[in-house]
């Protein structure tokens, strides 16, 4: 590639020096039609591939798929996740269909795959007695924290999709009741789950500790000295879920609000749910993903008739 000024989004841009990135990056990132979320991580992952770019002496302008492997092998090596390295990778492969669309530098990323994701859950999943034995911790203690931790068992909401719901949500489909969901990687509550009795009454009997509430306050506040009727933080309710499972000897890493959800779906599963309904509850984008809960089946009802405990007659 030569050193030319090259005009992108209306900006000269001199190609091929090693300390030209930074602006190339800046203006690929402008013209993304993405989130700013989406833009801050675009920028920060190819800083990280551009960095290591000048730390191992290449130049930009002599790179080929060759290096492009390279960096995926340092990921690797670097003991990153599937995850992280997956979004490294796609970073750099669409900034480099970019560039060659403005005839700045050849796609020399094409073709190179992110890592293949392990579908195994680190996080556990509560019986149908522990699910029971947590909200009876939280009765009698706080008519909120059983509220949050009865909707997250009752619906798989996650705890960000807890943190945005407000009163107004609350609101009927035909003759349900549901609660309208703003979902991950959405940009507004076109989703919903549905309330049933159980869910609904700890709901609405907490809300009538707040009188007054009104459509647009948050469903759940929180009640400390400083914040006190503000919205809470996803952290606060992972707090309050990890307190509870503590109280009740669930005290492992694999344990956390998470599990929550991963109990919802299995606990479909176990009382004759199929996978569809697994997909629709926790409005997963493909049944595959639904799919792997089935394990989670199997591993309880292995653990349930667990063929070792015969032996324990035998000798």
């Amino acid at each position: 590639m030569s050193r030319e000024l090259v005009k992108v989004g209306g900006k000269l841009t001199r190609v091929g020096s090693t300390t030209d990135w930074r602006g190339l990056v800046a203006t690929f990132v402008s013209a993304q039609d993405v989130k700013e979320s989406s833009r801050k991580l675009y920028t920060r992952t190819l800083s990280q591939y551009f960095n290591w770019i000048e730390e191992t002496g290449r130049k930009l302008a002599e790179l080929t798929l060759i290096d492009v492997l390279a960096y995926k092998d340092y990921l690797l090596e670097e003991k990153l996740s599937a995850l992280t390295v997956g979004s490294y990778i796609v970073a750099v492969r669409k900034f480099y269909e970019w560039a060659e669309a403005h005839k700045l530098y050849p796609n020399i990323a094409k073709g190179v795959k992110t890592p293949r994701r392990v579908q195994a859950f680190k996080k556990q999943h509560l019986t149908d007695t522990k699910s029971a034995e947590l909200l009876q911790h939280f009765e009698g203690i706080s008519l909120r924290d059983y509220a949050i931790v009865n909707l997250i068992l009752r619906t798989g909401l996650r705890t960000i999709e807890v943190v945005r719901a407000d009163v107004g949500d609350i609101t009927f489909k035909g003759d349900r009741r549901v609660l309208k969901v703003w979902g991950k990687g959405h940009s507004e509550k076109d989703d919903f789950v549905v309330l049933s009795d159980k869910v609904w009454l700890p709901i609405q009997k907490y809300l009538k500790t707040r009188k007054g509430a009104k459509a647009g306050e948050p469903l759940f506040t929180s009640t400390s000295h400083q914040n006190a009727g503000e919205r809470l933080t996803t952290r606060t309710i992972s707090g309050i879920c990890k307190g509870g499972l503590k109280a009740i000897g669930m005290d492992g890493k694999e344990f956390t609000a998470h599990s929550l959800r991963h109990t919802t779906a299995v606990a479909i599963l176990k009382h004759g749910g199929s996978i569809t309904d697994v997909q629709s509850v926790l409005r997963h984008s493909s049944p595959v993903t639904s799919q792997i809960y089935t394990e989670s089946v199997k591993e309880e009802l292995r653990l349930q008739n667990a063929p070792e405990l015969m032996l324990d007659g035998a000798f």
